[in-house]
């Protein structure tokens, strides 16, 4: 047993925290240097992750002791908690973030982009769906993400890699492949390893509708789908696949 736990289970609590901090201090740091980099604001939201995990006798620590936090490993754990409470922060200092403030510079179609995905809460594909119906009959899947990663890159240089907190959650299939981005050799068989170990139908599916742009329609018929929907759902997890993959092999978001 962690020595702070032990701490803990004999009601020793200043001595637990005590120890809890020697050994996780690194790893709080850390964890918010991931999301804020200037330096007075990390010591802002260290004192405020403190504050809050010491709050009413170390209630969250003692919610992880208690089994609460199920199966998870403490420092996962650990990690999601400060990143909570760093969206807390965040909030409190800058209030809730408004799409109207970071429309500035972009394009209308990432305007409808930001509009649909992040003031009403649209999935991706629902976003594009409406987008396409409404304002751009003749956009494609392809250059729908390529807009999207845009947009992302956006926010996330501007108010940081918590921005999409603070204005809506991001939906669940959020992926972040471009290929205009993808720059080198290694990238580039890094990237193909992963599209060659999809199935064959995802596959298929990948490369006609994505990088060769063929209407989804058209890619519903020659993979065996039943719909246009059924295409983008399709295609929507074999990207999310190719991102894990290709970010265990050492490429980034910000590569893709």
């Amino acid at each position: 047993m962690e020595r702070w736990l032990a701490a803990l289970d004999e009601g020793h609590a200043e001595e637990a925290w005590d120890a809890f901090l020697d050994q996780y201090r690194g790893l709080l740091f850390a964890a918010i240097r991931h999301y804020v980099q200037d330096h007075d604001d990390v010591m802002d939201v260290f004192t405020w992750v403190c504050e809050a995990l010491r709050d009413e006798d170390l209630r969250r620590l003692r919610s992880f002791a208690g089994g609460s936090a199920g199966r998870a490993r403490f420092g996962t754990w650990l990690v999601v908690v400060v990143r909570h409470l760093a969206v807390d922060w965040l909030r409190k200092r800058d209030g809730r973030l408004r799409p109207r403030s970071v429309e500035a510079g972009l394009t209308d179609l990432q305007r409808r982009i930001v509009e649909e995905v992040f003031a009403r809460r649209k999935s991706h594909v629902e976003a594009f769906e409406l987008i396409r119906s409404r304002d751009c009959s003749e956009l494609t899947f392809g250059r729908f993400l390529k807009e999207l990663a845009t947009v992302y890159r956006r926010l996330t240089r501007e108010r940081g890699r918590l921005a999409f907190e603070l204005c809506a959650p991001p939906p669940a299939e959020a992926v972040e492949v471009n290929f205009d981005f993808i720059a080198g050799q290694e990238a580039r068989r890094i990237l193909d390893a992963a599209l060659q170990s999809l199935p064959e139908a995802d596959r298929v599916a990948v490369q006609m509708y994505v990088v060769d742009e063929v209407p989804a329609a058209e890619v519903a018929r020659v993979v065996g789908l039943r719909n246009a929907k059924a295409v983008y759902n399709r295609v929507y997890r074999a990207l999310d696949f190719m991102r894990e993959h290709v970010e265990r092999a050492g490429l980034g978001r910000v590569d893709l």
